[in-house]
């Protein structure tokens, strides 16, 4: 039995194919605008020459996301393109080419101690409390009795030489994981994350060979002397991170 013509020779079997097709068409335009939101129009990686948008067909319209807790809203994609100097220079002009820094790279964004623009505001648990506190501020965690207290202990940089003294912890008190170390070094105080930090119990050190002694005193510290933000995070583990390569010239060097 043939299938009931709607319209001349147009059945139902056409239609519900023909509505498939044009959803798929519609859901793949929708995609290739949505996953255009940040980082469009490319620009050429050896002219600097800036890409065309691609049109309405492949450029996301603007969107408004509400934050939680007050924090406004943010829009997608943002407007305008920022011109970004980078403290460094090509090894040779070719696409892909490598940068080499001509500055302080632990501080000019570079490589690996890039950083994002991220939110200037604190990470929140799910209370709406900051996330990420000093441990005298969250009064039901404690270190337990059975592991090292980092607290009072040295901390030992890349060079073997002491860098500083371990003066308090910062805890998530959502994970209840110490997130990062506070060390007094030299009479400043800096944030080292805990998880590039490898403490000594018996011998009373706390080893980060992430950065030489003296650099310590200049990673990026917290504005407020209790809270910290998400872009305050970044830049501390981008200049503690990038402290890998470019703690000193012979981790730039190729290993054979």
């Amino acid at each position: 039995m043939d299938d009931v013509k709607l319209i001349g020779t147009l059945d139902v079997t056409e239609l519900v194919f023909f509505a498939f097709v044009l959803f798929f068409l519609t859901l793949i335009f929708y995609l290739r605008r949505e996953d255009r939101r940040e980082g469009y129009p490319l620009e050429d990686e050896t002219t600097g020459r800036v890409d065309t948008s691609g049109g309405p067909m492949l450029t996301a319209t603007p969107k408004s996301f509400l934050m939680p807790y007050g924090r406004g809203t943010v829009t997608t994609p943002t407007q305008g393109r920022e011109k970004v100097d980078v403290a460094g220079a090509r090894t040779f002009r070719s696409p892909g080419a490598p940068y080499y820094p001509t500055g302080n790279p632990l501080v000019d964004g570079i490589g690996p101690a890039s950083w994002a623009e991220r939110s200037k505001h604190p990470d929140l648990n799910a209370e709406g409390h900051n996330r990420i506190v000093p441990i005298g501020l969250a009064g039901h965690i404690s270190v337990h009795k059975k592991d090292a207290d980092p607290r009072g202990m040295a901390v030992i940089g890349a060079d073997g030489k002491i860098a500083g003294t371990v003066t308090d912890l910062w805890i998530d008190n959502a994970e209840h994981v110490i997130r990062y170390l506070q060390i007094d070094a030299g009479g400043k105080t800096v944030l080292a994350p805990m998880a590039m930090s490898k403490v000594k119990g018996k011998a009373r050190q706390v080893v980060i060979d992430a950065l030489n002694a003296e650099q310590f005193a200049a990673a990026p510290v917290p504005i407020k002397a209790d809270e910290i933000t998400f872009y305050e995070e970044e830049r501390i583990v981008a200049y503690f991170g990038g402290g890998y390569l470019y703690a000193n010239r012979e981790r730039q060097e190729p290993l054979i």
